[in-house]
């Protein structure tokens, strides 16, 4: 039998087996609510993985202060935070403004240690950047609306910003490839709910080359690329098939299937961000099991292609849940069965 591993690299090749395994989070207010209720579910197959929310997280109303300066309020348990404060919101103060260090990212030593540890055990070895990578960290570094202004106006200043904050992310992404890396995981909503934030154009001349200079590492060592984004993103979508993406992570129904399917299918392999807006939460659980079913055949592949995930968030019912995960089962092998 395959190891992960194995399977992972395989997928990668575009020679998968054809089997759809998904991941399940269940954040820890629906979890609350309903408590043992969810038990089984982690044990139930080994096509999904289930993670318990059983922490609570961060305290509502929480503020803390990262390693870059921006101040953050978690205004509700569990959930993300809100930045509140930005330390370059007034590009005078960027002399006086220090990025964090890449040798302080992580612990390099122990980090390779794991690694090796991972593959040797049939594991991949996986490591990342924050979930706020270079769009959202600009934003977060000098406030949505000042970094929209320099979009649309670049000034020395605000291009001097980028370039720091690429250099960080580029360091990070070089120590992980030379502590033995199989893939690298980057973080950054590109996309807002029906459009992007700047127009394709400003996005290709402000932010895809910082993309494209990072991720060239990884094409360059063979390192493969997971991007997560939330939002819509078909416009840029084939910008960062180009720039080394080599498995994206896309929300379903912000983005359209039609578009996925034109822009994505065959060209990246997709870890389909199963929809929390709509069907999942609002819908009927029949209705849920024909989304999952409509997501499989449409994405997924005897050769493979196709992964899913799903994060669960208040009020999703208990039922569509239970729907989800046996859906999730039940279609899995849909190609290894014939369909």
């Amino acid at each position: 039998m395959a190891t992960p591993r194995e399977r992972f690299l395989a997928e990668m090749r575009g020679e998968g087996d054809g089997v759809v395994y998904s991941n399940i989070r269940i954040g820890n207010p629906v979890w609350k609510e309903h408590t043992e209720k969810f038990d089984w579910m982690p044990e139930y197959s080994p096509y999904v993985g289930v993670g318990l929310g059983k922490e609570p997280g961060m305290v509502a109303d929480t503020e803390v202060t990262d390693v870059w300066g921006c101040h953050w309020r978690y205004p509700l348990q569990s959930l993300d935070g809100i930045c509140i404060g930005h330390p370059v919101a007034d590009l005078a103060d960027l002399d006086q403004w220090e990025p964090p260090k890449a040798e302080e990212f992580t612990d390099w030593d122990k980090a390779a240690e794991n690694l090796q540890k991972t593959k040797d055990d049939g594991g991949v070895a996986v490591g990342g950047t924050d979930h706020g990578f270079m769009f959202l960290r600009m934003t977060y570094l000098r406030g949505f609306e000042n970094f929209m202004l320099d979009v649309a106006d670049p000034t020395p200043e605000s291009v001097e910003l980028i370039r720091l904050v690429e250099e960080y992310w580029a360091d990070v992404v070089r120590r992980w490839i030379e502590v033995g890396v199989d893939q690298i995981s980057i973080g950054d909503d590109l996309g807002l709910q029906h459009a992007l934030p700047v127009s394709p154009e400003a996005w290709r001349h402000v932010l895809k080359p910082s993309f494209e200079r990072i991720m060239s590492q990884c094409k360059d060592a063979g390192v493969e690329i997971h991007l997560h984004t939330d939002g819509y993103i078909v416009d840029i979508i084939p910008d960062l098939i180009e720039c080394g993406v080599t498995t994206l992570n896309p929300q379903d129904l912000v983005n359209g299937f039609d578009n996925l399917e034109e822009l994505a299918l065959g060209k990246t392999f997709i870890e389909l961000d199963i929809d929390r807006q709509d069907i999942t939460v609002f819908g009927s659980p029949d209705e849920v099991d024909a989304h999952i079913k409509r997501c499989i055949t449409t994405f997924g592949s005897k050769n493979g292609g196709l992964s899913m995930v799903w994060g669960v968030y208040p009020p999703t019912p208990y039922d569509n849940v239970e729907a989800a995960i046996k859906a999730m089962v039940e279609y899995a092998t849909y190609w290894t069965n014939g369909g």
